[in-house]
């Protein structure tokens, strides 16, 4: 399958790509690998990796593709970028936030944003949220309560900012 879009986020792991990916695909529909070729002979002699692992993973989650690679220590994933879920409701968001946060560490969830496992950082949204960003004194309010919310509750955010 050729990747038709311009841009494809590449994910740097130490070792876990391949369990990540299957956590990642086992929590989002329409997902699934698409390619997860085998380092072969002439590949491990060039970059160090054993022949017979997996160093890239080509994926889709929820139809958005995605490259998994198995890197190595020197990278991690920090805060400053982070995978952005819109939810529809309130029962995508604890879905989403439930299913994501498993095993990450608890005090990384705050604002709607937690870590998973792998240290990774995403966002839980409501699908709103950008549009309640238009008006600046509902948005104001909006944000004073999702500041101090761990996992969002879209009632309270939509109430907030209504006024």
């Amino acid at each position: 399958m050729k990747t038709t879009h311009r841009i494809q986020p590449c994910l740097w792991f130490d070792g876990h790509a391949e369990e990540a990916v299957d956590f990642y695909t086992g929590i989002f529909p329409n997902s699934k690998v698409i390619s997860k070729p085998r380092v072969s002979k002439e590949v491990a002699a060039q970059s160090g990796n054993p022949e017979g692992a997996v160093l890239c993973i080509e994926f889709e989650l929820d139809g958005q593709p995605y490259l998994a690679l198995n890197g190595g220590p020197q990278f991690n994933f920090t805060e400053a970028v982070s995978m952005m879920v819109r939810c529809k409701d309130q029962q995508e968001i604890d879905h989403y936030w439930n299913k994501l946060g498993e095993g990450g560490p608890p005090e990384a969830q705050v604002c709607g944003w937690l870590k998973d496992k792998y240290g990774l950082s995403w966002q839980v949204i409501p699908a709103n949220l950008t549009d309640m960003m238009q008006d600046p004194k509902g948005y104001d309010r909006m944000m004073v309560t999702l500041m101090g919310m761990k996992k969002l509750v879209i009632a309270d955010l939509e109430k907030a900012f209504k006024g």
